[in-house]
């Protein structure tokens, strides 16, 4: 597959038909605070939806109810062991590079700010951890499972996004494209996806290709849940390389939201981590995951833990040796990476449930089965000369 500035131009201009049309619907007939409303009760996957929820809804919630006919549940299955065994590293990547990665793109930091997101990275944060959970459960396509309905409010979320920002004069659509249109919603699983594996790698955790191939791969099934366009997104891992680097050549520099928003997320783990020794890591980690060019554009301060995160590859590398060597030791360092996973939630949500709600306006546990066997180290693909 192959992309080009006039490729990426046109994926500027649509973002989710389907989705889009329901939003629309819903305000135009005054039912978003009824939706919301019973929506609330709509937690798990197969069970009756509530009587008095819009036509248009029931509709859109039956049309969206399973997942792409085309999933190859092997790979899933891969993709749930991958994360099971990497789930204390994944979040880390996800939580120092891919949510940083997102306001390194000037228009998405300016959208995160118009809906609030510059003034509660706790919830951002906490619905992307609990949805990642959600996907990689063992019944996060069966009924009973909170992970679709989760995606199926998501997709309404950002076509409500889209609602707003259009009707209110609030978005330059000629300059920057549909808000969270289908350039940026692809941009946004290669943060999640790509971007973590390059995290991992970066942080010297060892990745069988099979084990890499497979985590993209559900995020590609996640995309084609959010309403990602399909005939244009990436299929292989290098062909995402492709896409990201011309996407972020496009996009990414410097910006006021941006580093403010890089503040407050700083601030958020900082209050995490216990005690105040240790906040300086923060920074640190994040600075060696997105390089330092872009950590400036962030405004990333810097400080004396910066070399010694240098020796976080090497400490993995021991972790890794007692894992592979030791049945015990790799059933006690999974223990310890969920557990690690669960806190830090816990930290994030406070015990509580994420909704993901149509805003009606825009405001100022799991089993531990054997990993997948490490055939072959991953490495990422090599990037490409725009």
């Amino acid at each position: 597959m192959t992309f080009t500035e006039t490729s990426m131009d046109a994926l500027r201009g649509s973002g989710d038909e389907l989705a889009d049309a329901v939003v629309a619907t819903l305000f135009e007939r005054g039912e978003v605070g009824t939706f919301n409303t019973l929506m609330r009760h709509v937690s798990t996957a197969g069970q009756e939806l509530p009587d008095g929820l819009p036509e248009v809804a029931r509709e859109y919630l039956h049309a969206t109810s399973a997942p792409p006919h085309w999933v190859d549940w092997t790979e899933m299955e891969k993709a749930r062991l991958f994360f099971i065994d990497n789930n204390v590293h994944i979040s880390t990547a996800l939580s120092f590079a891919s949510m940083p990665a997102c306001y390194l793109v000037p228009h998405v930091a300016r959208l995160l700010s118009a809906t609030h997101g510059l003034s509660y990275p706790s919830k951002r944060m906490a619905e992307t951890g609990q949805f990642t959970v959600l996907l990689m459960r063992p019944d996060a396509f069966e009924a009973g499972s909170r992970f679709i309905p989760a995606a199926q409010k998501v997709r309404l979320l950002h076509a409500s996004i889209r609602h707003h920002l259009t009707r209110e004069n609030r978005w330059d659509a000629q300059a920057l494209g549909v808000p969270i249109c289908q350039e940026d919603m692809i941009g946004g699983q290669m943060f999640f996806s790509l971007l973590v594996l390059d995290s991992l790698h970066r942080l010297g955790i060892h990745l069988s290709e099979e084990g890499a191939e497979a985590y993209f791969y559900a995020w590609r099934v996640v995309g084609a849940m959010l309403g990602v366009d399909q005939d244009a997104v990436p299929r292989t891992l290098p062909e995402a390389r492709r896409f990201l680097d011309l996407y972020m050549t496009r996009h990414m520099g410097p910006s006021a939201e941006g580093a403010h928003l890089t503040r407050q997320l700083i601030d958020l783990y900082e209050d995490v981590v216990p005690g105040t020794l240790f906040d300086p890591v923060v920074s640190a980690l994040i600075r060696h995951l997105v390089g330092d060019t872009c950590a400036d554009w962030l405004q990333v301060p810097r400080t004396p833990w910066d070399t010694l995160v240098r020796a976080v590859p090497h400490l993995l590398g021991v972790l890794e040796t007692i894992e592979d060597r030791s049945p015990m030791g790799g059933w006690a360092l999974d223990r310890l990476g969920h557990l690690t996973t669960v806190l830090e939630l816990s930290s994030l949500t406070r015990g509580r449930v994420m909704h993901y709600a149509i805003p009606e306006q825009l405001k100022k546990e799991y089993g531990v089965p054997e990993g997948p066997a490490r055939t072959g180290r991953w490495t990422p693909p090599p990037a490409t000369v725009s």
